[in-house]
């Protein structure tokens, strides 16, 4: 393990964002640095009237804000990407407390969001021609739905904020934005910087637990739900939202398959398909969950990626040295911890890792096993940690046959030197995207969510925008 420091003073430099004001709850909650698996901070928590006044703020200020051109909306989007370049070191660091990824993948994360962001303002949204004769003229335009809610998760809390947070702005809806309860101070301070830009009650920040996400799922005055996190919770969010049948945008998990053809070269591929499976410590929506490996280089594979596993630094994230950080919470670490007893009691062979240390924090070292069954839970679940399978196969189509045999559809991606050949197998996944030789890839150009329980929409793009919007139809009779 890297060497760990520790700030001991407890953080209590936080607040609410509604109607333009920073704001103070009658609850708090209590944050825990992963590293150390204790307190480091505290933050206000909201109960129903402070999310009854934020929704109220936000449905004044959508009457002004929807009339506003999306050049308007732009260039105060593009004023908050510059912002978060400017506060992306203490915003980084702050991230790497609460959320335990290393440093310099927080820096990167804040980065990419605000690239992500200016690249979406660079969508244009036309109004459609549907028909043009001599009797009739119809068009399709699109107009914001109002009040959007949003709901994050852990993992990734800044990017996963800033791509709903873009899409509906842009689109001229407002929003209330509720950071997950594990990590909401980045978000409490992306608050404080919107809230010098935007017009009060355009967006409102509320920290909160899971019962704020229900009670927004059910408010009658949002109309529409942006949810990322597990499918176990989405189901829920969905259900919840059919009462008022507002709109639903659905970012949930998924068990991404790797196909590793017989004509990839295991050592030039090793080090990608590694921290594309164990980045942030596995716990990316995305992350390769499972590697399906040719027998014909399976045994150069796996003693490349273990290989990998043995080199990969575990720390602190404030290490500049650190490579994987701990597991974020410890639910999921003690989840990840029994998917690795139920890996070891089935016979399994780990191949690295395996032997959690006797010491503080959520760390968890990079494992990888084989020898397992298609039907264990390491298969067969979403295991969110670094832990991850590989597994053989002989034939093509038998290898296709189990990368979809699941509910999960996220994405997947193939590996071969035959690029050409690559896409023709990569379009038989059964996902929403499908990569050759790379993974986790994207853009604010191109559509990302999920096929089967993996999502319900699209993030990005002109397709994600839209989903912020409510199509209508104008006809005219010359």
């Amino acid at each position: 393990m890297a060497e760990r420091a520790e700030t001991l003073e407890l953080r209590t430099d936080f607040s609410l964002l509604i109607d333009g004001e920073p704001r103070q709850g009658a609850e708090h909650l209590d944050v825990i640095n992963p590293a150390y698996g204790r307190v480091f901070a505290r933050c206000p928590a909201a109960g129903s009237s402070e999310l009854d006044k934020a929704v109220a703020a936000a449905k004044r200020a959508f009457g002004t804000w929807r009339h506003t051109s999306y050049e308007q909306r732009a260039a105060l989007i593009k004023e908050l990407a510059a912002a978060l370049r400017e506060h992306q070191g203490p915003l980084a660091e702050l991230l790497t407390r609460e959320q335990g990824k290393p440093l310099n993948q927080s820096a990167a994360e804040i980065d990419r969001g605000a690239a992500q962001s200016e690249g979406m303002v660079g969508i244009d949204i036309p109004v459609e021609t549907l028909i043009e004769d001599e009797q009739r003229h119809i068009e399709l335009r699109y107009r914001p739905l109002g009040v959007v809610g949003i709901i994050t998760p852990w993992n990734a809390p800044v990017n996963l904020a800033l791509g709903p947070l873009v899409s509906a702005l842009y689109t001229g809806n407002t929003v209330v934005l509720k950071p997950s309860p594990y990590t909401p101070l980045t978000t409490l301070k992306l608050g404080e910087l919107l809230n010098r830009i935007f017009p009060a009650g355009v967006v409102n920040v509320l920290a909160g637990g899971d019962e704020l996400g229900q009670w927004m799922t059910e408010h009658v005055d949002i109309d529409k739900i942006s949810f990322t996190g597990s499918v176990a919770t989405g189901k829920k969010v969905l259900a919840s939202a059919a009462g008022t049948l507002k709109r639903v945008t659905l970012e949930l998990g998924g068990n991404d398959p790797a196909i590793i053809l017989d004509d990839a070269d295991p050592k030039a591929i090793a080090r990608k398909v590694f921290f594309a499976s164990f980045v942030n410590s596995g716990q990316v929506c995305m992350a390769i969950k499972r590697i399906y490996a040719h027998e014909s280089i399976y045994d150069e594979l796996c003693e490349a990626l273990v290989e990998q596993a043995n080199a990969a630094v575990v720390g602190n994230g404030l290490d500049p040295d650190t490579e994987l950080g701990p597991i974020q919470n410890k639910m999921q670490f003690d989840k990840v911890v029994d998917i690795l007893k139920d890996t070891k009691q089935s016979g399994a062979r780990i191949l690295s890792g395996g032997e959690v240390p006797d010491e503080p924090g959520y760390f968890f070292p990079p494992t990888l096993v084989t020898d397992i069954s298609e039907d264990s839970r390491l298969v067969r679940e979403e295991q969110f940690g670094p832990i991850v399978p590989i597994l053989k196969y002989s034939e093509l189509d038998d290898a296709l046959s189990r990368a979809n045999d699941t509910r999960y559809g996220l994405s997947g991606s193939v590996w071969t030197s035959d690029p050409e050949k690559g896409a023709e197998i990569a379009a038989k996944l059964e996902v929403g995207t499908a990569w050759v030789n790379q993974h986790r890839a994207t853009s604010a150009f191109v559509p990302f969510g999920g096929a089967k329980e993996s999502g319900y929409g699209r993030q990005y793009s002109i397709l994600g925008l839209k989903g912020y919007m409510e199509p209508e139809v104008v006809s005219v009779a010359k």
